[in-house]
């Protein structure tokens, strides 16, 4: 366990890899674990600090620098989580994970530890409605699929009524898209069945789990 988990447990426990083996980020996750996997090597592949270029002529005095939207910026919050690229053209990003001089305005930022871990509750429920509304008429592309788990991550249990709704319309969301799908290797298939089964089990929405 590293130091930001003993500050911040993880509420959904995942185990440990080894995320410098390979892995081809083309080939579909075939189960919810390898679809972990994959967050996780995705997310360590990327700086925890970034960087921004400022300048200081244009700063006034005692002023802060945050690079997040505030808490009523919709269409911020998207474009923050999803990136300019997914969420203006609704398409997916290929291969730019992986490249060093990665640009987080257009691809998104990922849902690090050090950014979710000092988000409030109203923050988390904010952003989970925001990305629920956007997910309303579109696949669950891994940006959103990451954002997502993250987000259910940081709520805390017992439920407060708003998380209660929103939780239960995102489940329902993936059950949709899941019916949709018409090949069983879909490789959308294994996240989707990880959200509602986050959402029927660990939330106890047990009206919504699976049929065993």
């Amino acid at each position: 366990m590293n130091f930001d988990e003993e500050l911040m447990p993880r509420q959904l426990p995942v185990d440990d890899w080894d995320t410098t083996e390979d892995f081809d980020p083309s080939v579909p996750p075939r189960t919810p674990q390898e679809y972990l996997k994959r967050v996780q090597i995705e997310a360590s592949r990327c700086p925890e600090v970034v960087v921004a270029v400022i300048d200081p002529r244009k700063l006034k005095s005692n002023q802060t620098v945050n690079i997040s939207p505030s808490l009523e910026d919709e269409e911020g919050w998207k474009k923050f989580c999803l990136g300019e690229k997914l969420y203006l053209n609704s398409s997916p990003v290929t291969n730019e994970i992986d490249n060093p001089g990665i640009d987080y305005v257009q691809v998104g930022f990922p849902p690090l530890l050090s950014i979710v871990s000092r988000m409030s509750q109203p923050t988390v429920f904010n952003i989970l409605e925001y990305l629920i509304i956007w997910f309303g008429d579109k696949k669950l592309y891994p940006e959103l699929g990451r954002w997502l788990y993250a987000l259910l991550a940081c709520i805390e249990k017992p439920l407060l009524p708003e998380a209660h709704s929103l939780i239960r319309q995102l489940a329902r969301r993936c059950s949709e898209i899941r019916a949709k799908l018409e090949n069983p290797e879909d490789g959308e298939l294994s996240a989707l069945n990880l959200l509602i089964c986050l959402v029927a089990r660990y939330f106890q929405q047990c009206d919504l789990a699976d049929n065993d």
